[in-house]
């Protein structure tokens, strides 16, 4: 192979050595690698490098009984992520012992910034009827929502969800969320509400 990072796979056994140099590297990985850093590491253009995940991904899901893994291009890179065919078992050993899942409120604030993002805390209370900083916090801490800027009329702070949200969600862009937005205000009608609570 040559160093400049633009040779073409010369035959099978580069192929299948490249595949499993990306399997290696994909194992350790605690995030998803995006294609461009996959490719600096194996010295290979990214469109063969993309071209072989996929194909890895395509040999994962061709069998007659699911594995126990699925390769799937997510949050901007690629990741190995267990098959949802064992996702009760998986999410029974995971859970099992834990005792820091979030709340309710959590999950209830959660999905209304990752639905109505950049939103303000102000619009969240409006929307549960409750008091959210301390909930607002928490996530933040979880490193799920993140501060993106403030209101030109008001300065309140934005929030919106971060790239760990949509890992953990295994999504790839917000597009791919079921569709639940029509079923909370829209934006003007937040905004009459923060004026009225003010």
């Amino acid at each position: 192979m040559q160093n400049n990072g633009s040779q073409i796979l010369a035959n099978n056994a580069e192929a299948q050595f490249a595949k499993g140099a990306l399997e290696a590297i994909l194992m350790v990985a605690a995030d998803p690698v995006s294609v461009d850093d996959l490719s600096k590491a194996l010295d290979l253009r990214a469109g063969i490098v993309d071209q072989l995940l996929r194909e890895l991904a395509a040999q994962y899901a061709d069998s007659e009984f699911p594995r126990g893994f699925q390769l799937r291009e997510v949050g901007g890179g690629w990741r190995f992520y267990s098959h949802p065919h064992y996702a009760d078992i998986v999410r029974g050993f995971v859970t099992a012992g834990q005792k820091q899942q979030l709340s309710v409120q959590a999950l209830e604030t959660l999905a209304i910034i990752a639905y109505r993002q950049p939103i303000t805390r102000a619009q969240i209370s409006a929307i549960r009827g409750v008091d959210v900083d301390g909930v607002v916090r928490t996530l933040q801490i979880r490193g799920l929502v993140e501060q993106v800027g403030v209101t030109q009329d008001t300065g309140a702070s934005l929030y919106q969800t971060t790239a760990y949200f949509m890992e953990r969600m295994g999504l790839n862009s917000l597009d791919e969320m079921p569709d639940l937005a029509p079923y909370l205000p829209d934006n003007e009608i937040l905004e009459e509400i923060e004026k009225e609570i003010k």
